[in-house]
């Protein structure tokens, strides 16, 4: 079912470019225009059929039905200012954003319909080289509406994402960055710091435990610097409560106390058996 006539995205990366394989392999949009500063990420989009039309110029959103921004936090804050005055009246936009209250502050004062998601389906990799159709499938979506928002638009980007095959939930901009700051950027910052704190001699021998741990590692720094600096007071305050536990760990081991140490082992392990 066609949800929308020209779709715009801004940044044909993974996200981006995924949205934009289903939009076309679901027929959601009539046509899909892709937006990206790389003219490879564009080619590769255009050979796969996740877009009509490849530009290099953000203006070229200005007559489309719905605009998703799906570049990072940093490039979205710089390009709506810009895409704002020239989009048709009536236009939907959204993004996919990993922080929320400093996007939707902004991007509501220049959007009348904006309505913010993340998807939470990313991975290490980047670029149009890993999109794929059915990314989103069973995945869950956060849609951050605010009290200003229109509420047709939040119901036509609710119907995009669950169309997608994503499942929606409701959060405000600031829950979603506060819980989004303990299960994604925290441990995030704790891989990064891992993989970093590794010398030389030492990566010869590493485990697939290492080797899961520090995954997500391998995701693009640019992009998580802007996410850690977008949503700084809230993965601060997680790095507080994770260098606590850390910090009991710690004063186990140091005074050899078995009891306490299986203890917290243990409460971590039914904490981790729990996960969906």
């Amino acid at each position: 079912m066609k949800l929308f006539k020209k779709v715009a995205v801004i940044g044909t990366g993974l996200i981006g470019g995924s949205i934009a394989l289903d939009l076309k392999k679901r027929k959601l949009a009539g046509t899909v225009i892709g937006i990206s500063r790389r003219k490879e990420s564009l080619a590769i989009a255009k050979k796969s059929g996740a877009i009509d039309i490849g530009s290099q110029d953000a203006l070229a959103a200005a007559d489309a039905d719905l605009v998703i921004f799906a570049t990072p936090v940093s490039a979205i804050l710089r390009l709506a200012p810009v895409i704002a005055p020239v989009i048709k009246p009536g236009c939907i936009v959204t993004d996919v954003g990993s922080t929320k209250e400093e996007i939707v502050t902004a991007l509501s004062s220049h959007f009348a319909r904006f309505v913010g998601s993340h998807p939470l389906a990313g991975s290490e990799k980047r670029g149009m080289a890993h999109a794929r159709q059915g990314l989103f499938k069973n995945s869950l979506c956060v849609l951050t509406p605010v009290k200003n928002t229109d509420t047709q638009a939040l119901r036509k980007i609710r119907s995009l994402w669950v169309s997608l095959g994503a499942k929606t939930v409701l959060l405000s901009p600031k829950a979603h960055d506060r819980i989004l700051s303990r299960v994604s950027h925290l441990p995030h910052a704790i891989a990064f710091s891992l993989a970093g704190s590794l010398e030389g001699d030492c990566l010869d021998f590493a485990p697939p435990s290492l080797k899961d741990a520090t995954r997500v590692a391998s995701s693009d720094s640019g992009l998580w610097a802007d996410i850690f600096l977008s949503n700084r007071r809230n993965l601060l305050e997680s790095i507080d409560v994770f260098n606590r536990g850390l910090a009991r760990l710690t004063r186990a081991v140091r005074k050899q106390d078995r009891a306490r140490l299986v203890r917290i082992l243990d409460a971590a392990k039914r904490k981790r058996a729990s996960l969906k």
